[in-house]
C-alpha cells in the first residue's frame, strides 16, 4: 500500500497549525516559545485518517521568513502539499517563497486551503479567491482545488477532507532506488528508551533489530523500536512518518540533516553534479563560484557553485553546475535540492542531483556538457552506461551504480545483462555485479600487449615477463580480478601466451646471435672444461665483469634449453657432465646397494662443497632416496 506524506506551506500566521489541529486533534506546536509567540518555529507532526480509511502523515512547517530553513527540511519527502492562504490577507511573500520551494523539490500535487473565511465577508472572499487563482497560474497547483475553510467554525472541513482524498487517489507511486534512507529532522531522548530520531522515510524500509548507519559520520546503531504515526510497528516503509529508537548511540552524536541507512550502502560526498533552475524573480545574476546555502533532505550545507558552461546565470535560466560543499552529505541521483543565497538569505533556485559522486570537471567542456544532458534526460540504460564509463579502470559495483543513477537494483541488473550482451560493458563479478566500460577494458588489454612487447625489446634474452610484475606496472587501480580476466581472455584469443607465471607474445623466441652466441660458447666451454668442479655463479660473473647483465640472460637461455642444470643458487653443471656422473653413481648403487658421502667422494674425488649439493640433487630428481645416513636407489 502506498503511504502519503502531506506537508503544509504558506505565510506566517495564516492558520496552518490551527487547521492541522482542527483536522487531527493534534497541536503540532510543542515548544514553549511557540505557545508564547503564537507562531511555529520548528517542524510539527501529526497523522490524519480520512473517512475512507486512508492514513496520512502530516508535516506542519513554520511560515515565518526566519524559519524557512526549517520549512525546507520539512518539505523534503512530502507527496502533496496543502498551501494555506488566509482569506483576510491573501497571497504574501512567504506564500510565494514556499510555492517556489515546493516546485523546486518536485512536488506535483496538492490543494489550497483558503483559511479564516469567518473573518471576511463574501465579497472579499470572492476577490481573494480570484487573486489566489491568478497566483496559481503556471504552477503545479493551477488546476488544483481551492477550498474555503474555517478552523474556528469548522466550515469547509468536510469538503477539504474529500478534496484531500481525491488528490491522494490521483498520486501515482513513483519508482525509487529502493535504498533505505531516513533523513533525520528531529532527535531527542526518551526516559527508559534512550535516543530517538524522526523523519520521513523517503526510500526502502527498515525493521526492528536491524543495524543502521548514521551518515555522514559513519556511526552504527541498532534499531530498538519503531513507531509509525505514533503507533508501534515492526517495520516502516517508504512514505511513512517514522520514529526510530536507536540502541548504542548518544543523542549528541546525531543532528538534523544526518541520514539513516544500512551500513556501507551510501557514500558521503563533497561534490555533486547538478541541474540548476535559477528562479526568474531573482534581481541579479548568479556568478560562477558563488557561495550558496544548499538544502537537500533535512540538511543545510554551505557550498560553492561551479557553473560548467557560463560565467554567470541570468534569472530564469537553467544549466549544469558542480556544487563543492564545505561538509559532506549523502545523496542519490534524482534527489531534489533548494539553494538559498548566502547573504541576505532568500530562496534563489534549486534543481536535481544528476551524479552524487562525480570527479572534478573541466569547465566549458563539450564532452562534460553532453554527459550532463544524458544524465539529466537520458534513458535508464544510457545513464547507467555513462556512469559505468565515468568509473574508469576501477569499474563500479551495483550498489554504487544505484546511488549514481537512482535506478532500483532489480532494474539495473536487467540493464547490465543487456549491456553485457551488447558488448558495451564487461561484468567482472557476477555476485557483486562489478562491471567496467568495454572500451576501457579493451584499452587495458592493448596496454598489456604494449607492455609485454616493450619488455621483450628491453630483455630479448628472457622468455617473458612475470605476470605479477606486469600487473604492478599497469597501475594501482587495476585489480587482480580485472587483470587476470583480461590476460586469460587474451590467451584465449591467441594474442598472449601464459607459461607458468610468465607472459609473452606468441612467436617470441630467445635467439642468441653475434656477440651473444660467442658469449654462450665461451661460457659453455667453461662448464665443460671445469667438469665436476664448476665455478660459482659469482666467479662466472667476475670472468665477464663488463657483461654481467648479458651473462645472466645467457645463463637463463642455457638453463631453458637444458645445456646447463641448476643444482642450487650458486652451482650450475653442464648437462653432459651431469649425465655421466648420474650413470656412474647409479652403477655404484647397483653394485654396493647403498651410497654414503664417503663412497660418493671415493667415486668422484670431490670435496664436501660439491658432494652434498650433488647427492641432494639426485634425491630431488628421484634417482636416490635417503635412508638414515646413506642413500639407496629409488628404482628398487
Amino acid at each position: 500500500m502506498k503511504h502519503f506524506i502531506i506537508g503544509t506551506a504558506g505565510h506566517v500566521d495564516h492558520g496552518k497549525t490551527a487547521l492541522i489541529k482542527t483536522l487531527t486533534g493534534i497541536d503540532t506546536d510543542r515548544l514553549k516559545e511557540e505557545k508564547e509567540r503564537g507562531i511555529s518555529i520548528e517542524l510539527g507532526f501529526a497523522s490524519l485518517v480520512l473517512p475512507r480509511g486512508e492514513t496520512f502523515g502530516i508535516v506542519d512547517v513554520p511560515g515565518h521568513e526566519k524559519f524557512i530553513k526549517n520549512m525546507v527540511s520539512g518539505a523534503a519527502g512530502i507527496d502533496m502539499v496543502i498551501l494555506v492562504i488566509a482569506a483576510d490577507e491573501g497571497v504574501m511573500p512567504q506564500t510565494r517563497e514556499h510555492m517556489n520551494i515546493c516546485s523546486l523539490l518536485g512536488i506535483k500535487r496538492g490543494l489550497v486551503a483558503l483559511t479564516k473565511i469567518d473573518m471576511v465577508d463574501e465579497e472579499w472572499l470572492y476577490l481573494v479567491n480570484e487573486d489566489v487563482h491568478e497566483f496559481l497560474k503556471g504552477t503545479f497547483l493551477e488546476a488544483s482545488p481551492v477550498v474555503p475553510v474555517s478552523s474556528l467554525t469548522g466550515a469547509g472541513l468536510n469538503e477539504l477532507l474529500d478534496a484531500l482524498g481525491k488528490v491522494a487517489s490521483e498520486i501515482k507511486e513513483e519508482a525509487d532506488a529502493g535504498l533505505f534512507r531516513l533523513p533525520v529532522d528531529r532527535v531527542f531522548t526518551m526516559k527508559g528508551f534512550g535516543t530517538v530520531v524522526t523523519g520521513t522515510l523517503i526510500s526502502g524500509d527498515v525493521k526492528i533489530g536491524e543495524e543502521v548507519e548514521i551518515l555522514p559520520t559513519g556511526i552504527t546503531a541498532k534499531v530498538r523500536g519503531i513507531q509509525v504515526h505514533n503507533q508501534s510497528a515492526n517495520v516502516a516503509e517508504a512514505g511513512q512518518r517514522t520514529a526510530i529508537n536507536l540502541q548504542g548511540v548518544e543523542k549528541a552524536t546525531i543532528s538534523r540533516g544526518d541520514v539513516l541507512s544500512r551500513p556501507h550502502m551510501l557514500k558521503p560526498t563533497n561534490r555533486l553534479d547538478v541541474f540548476i533552475e535559477y528562479l526568474a524573480h531573482n534581481e541579479k545574476k548568479i556568478k560562477n563560484r558563488s557561495l550558496v546555502r544548499f538544502h537537500v533532505g533535512t540538511n543545510e550545507v554551505i557550498g560553492r557553485t561551479i557553473l560548467l558552461d557560463r560565467e554567470e546565470m541570468e534569472p530564469g535560466a537553467r544549466g549544469y553546475a558542480q556544487l563543492i560543499l564545505e561538509s559532506p552529505i549523502v545523496a542519490v541521483s534524482g534527489d531534489r535540492f533548494v539553494i538559498r543565497s548566502y547573504s541576505p538569505v532568500t530562496t534563489i533556485g534549486g534543481g536535481i542531483i544528476i551524479d552524487p559522486l562525480p570527479k572534478k570537471h573541466k569547465r566549458h567542456s563539450e564532452k562534460v556538457l553532453l554527459e550532463c544532458d544524458l544524465l539529466h534526460s537520458g534513458t535508464d540504460s544510457e545513464r547507467a552506461t555513462l556512469i559505468i564509463e565515468r568509473s574508469g579502470i576501477v569499474g563500479i559495483e551495483l550498489l554504487e551504480l544505484v546511488i549514481r543513477t537512482g535506478i532500483h537494483q532489480n532494474r539495473l541488473r536487467e540493464i547490465l545483462k543487456e549491456l553485457s550482451s551488447a558488448k558495451k560493458i564487461v561484468i567482472l563479478d557476477v555476485d557483486e555485479s562489478r562491471c567496467i566500460f568495454a572500451p576501457v577494458y579493451e584499452d587495458l588489454q592493448r596496454q598489456i600487449l604494449r607492455d609485454v612487447q616493450a619488455y621483450h625489446e628491453r630483455h630479448p634474452l628472457r622468455e617473458g615477463i612475470v605476470k605479477e610484475e606486469l600487473r604492478n606496472a599497469t597501475g594501482q587501480y587495476v585489480s587482480p580480478r580485472l587483470f587476470n580476466k583480461a590476460v586469460k581472455e587474451m590467451e584465449r584469443k591467441g594474442t598472449l601466451v601464459i607459461e607458468r607465471e610468465n607472459l609473452r607474445i606468441p612467436g617470441h623466441r630467445v635467439d642468441l646471435k653475434g656477440d651473444l652466441d660467442d658469449l654462450r660458447n665461451r661460457m659453455e666451454n667453461i662448464y665443460i672444461e671445469s667438469g665436476l668442479t664448476p665455478p660459482t655463479l659469482k666467479e662466472v660473473m667476475e670472468k665477464f665483469a663488463d657483461r654481467k647483465n648479458q651473462v645472466e640472460s645467457v645463463l637463463n637461455v642455457m638453463l631453458k634449453e637444458g645445456t646447463l642444470t641448476k643444482i642450487n643458487e650458486d652451482l650450475y653443471f653442464h648437462k653432459e657432465i651431469l649425465l655421466k656422473l648420474r650413470e656412474n653413481y647409479k652403477n655404484l648403487l647397483l653394485r654396493e646397494g647403498k651410497a654414503t658421502p664417503a663412497s660418493f667422494k671415493e667415486l668422484t674425488g670431490l670435496s664436501r662443497k660439491f658432494i652434498i649439493p650433488l647427492m641432494e640433487y639426485f634425491d630431488i630428481t628421484k634417482l636416490t632416496i635417503r635412508a638414515g645416513d646413506h642413500r639407496i636407489l629409488r628404482e628398487k
